[in-house]
């Protein structure tokens, strides 16, 4: 089974996986939130994320290569009575539009190996406005012992170091990996080892990088 097949089959229940509320760190930096503006939210499943960002006023495209998972995006966004612009692309292989969105949320994109990430890290630069905003959350290795959630693979997991390096060149860059519990849905349960990005692309950040 490969990787679509294997989501696709997880999408396919009729409950949402990973719930209907959006992911509490992304949440809780409601504030830093433009008042209007474009918002890309990735992988973003069945489309909580991305919907409650919609529910803040912002325009969003949410993207993810599952179309099992894209049918209750659509189904959220309606019972929500937002509009939710979802398109199906591999964010592996995409091609990123550059300087388009004001915020970009990356949240638990942990089916990536190293190859594969540093490709979206690149196109999430590359996506986002000079000064756009840039939120993410993942895994730590030690999540591996929790085993809430997220991948089996050590190489998949982010470090604060990794993180820091990849990011380098963004403002404001804050980084903090903690323990705490998670309640999303069936899929993320638990006491979880999280890590947690805020920053902002610099005006030079894209032409330093490419």
């Amino acid at each position: 089974m490969n990787e679509l097949e294997r989501w696709e089959t997880r999408f396919s229940a009729p409950e949402f996986v990973f719930g209907t509320e959006s992911n509490e760190f992304l949440r809780s930096h409601a504030p830093l939130l433009p008042p209007r503006g474009k918002a890309l939210a990735v992988a973003d499943g069945e489309g909580r994320n991305g919907v409650w960002l919609a529910q803040q006023g912002l325009d969003v495209l949410s993207i993810d290569f599952s179309p099992a998972a894209q049918r209750k995006a659509h189904a959220l966004a309606k019972a929500r009575n937002v509009s939710l612009h979802i398109e199906r692309v591999d964010v592996t292989d995409w091609t990123w539009p550059a300087n388009e969105f004001d915020v970009v949320a990356v949240i638990f994109i942990q089916f990536a190996n190293p190859e594969q990430r540093k490709r979206i890290f690149a196109g999430v630069r590359r996506a986002l406005k000079p000064g756009g905003l840039l939120l993410l959350q993942g895994y730590r290795p030690e999540q591996l012992n929790y085993k809430t959630g997220g991948p089996s693979a050590l190489e998949n997991l982010y470090t604060e170091e990794m993180l820091a390096a990849e990011f380098a060149d963004f403002a404001d860059l804050q980084i903090c990996a903690h323990d705490s519990m998670t309640r999303e849905g069936t899929g993320h349960v638990g006491m979880a080892a999280l890590i947690d990005l805020v920053g902002y692309k610099r005006a030079e950040a894209q032409a330093s990088r490419d």
